[in-house]
C-alpha cells in the first residue's frame, strides 16, 4: 500500500465519508477547494495506487473504495509510530503530552480504555 500525498487523503476522507459515488458527489464532501478536473485526476490516481475501484454507468464513473479508513491508520499510524517515536507508542504518547496536545483528563481516559479492553 503506497503512502498518499496529502491532497490525495483529502479526497479518500470524502470516498470513505460517503461510501460509493462519482467526483461531483466527493466534492461535496472535501475539507478543501479544487476544481473538478484536479479532484478526477486524483481519483484516477487512487485507482492506480488500489485505493478505489471504478464501474461505469450510463456517462459516468462511480468509485468506492478497496480499503477501509481503519486499515489505511493502522497501517500509517504504525509507519509514524516506527520511524518517528522507535517503535514506542509510549514515546508516542509523551510526545503529544510534551506538546500541550494530551491533558491529563485525557491520558486518565485513555487508561481506563487500555483497562477496560483488557478486562474483556
Amino acid at each position: 500500500m503506497e503512502k498518499l500525498s496529502a491532497q490525495e487523503e483529502q479526497v479518500m476522507l470524502a470516498i470513505w465519508k460517503v461510501g460509493e459515488g462519482n467526483v461531483k458527489l466527493f466534492m461535496e464532501h472535501l475539507q478543501m477547494a479544487a476544481p473538478y478536473t484536479t479532484v478526477a485526476s486524483t481519483v484516477k490516481n487512487l485507482e492506480k495506487k488500489g485505493y478505489v475501484s471504478s464501474k461505469f454507468f450510463g456517462n459516468v464513473y462511480v468509485y468506492k473504495p478497496v480499503i477501509s479508513e481503519e486499515d489505511y491508520k493502522k497501517r500509517f499510524l504504525g509507519n509514524v509510530v516506527k520511524d518517528y517515536f522507535d517503535n514506542s507508542y509510549k514515546d508516542l504518547v509523551n510526545f503529544f503530552v510534551n506538546q500541550k496536545k494530551l491533558s491529563a483528563d485525557e491520558l486518565q481516559e485513555i487508561v481506563q480504555m487500555i483497562k477496560n479492553k483488557k478486562t474483556k
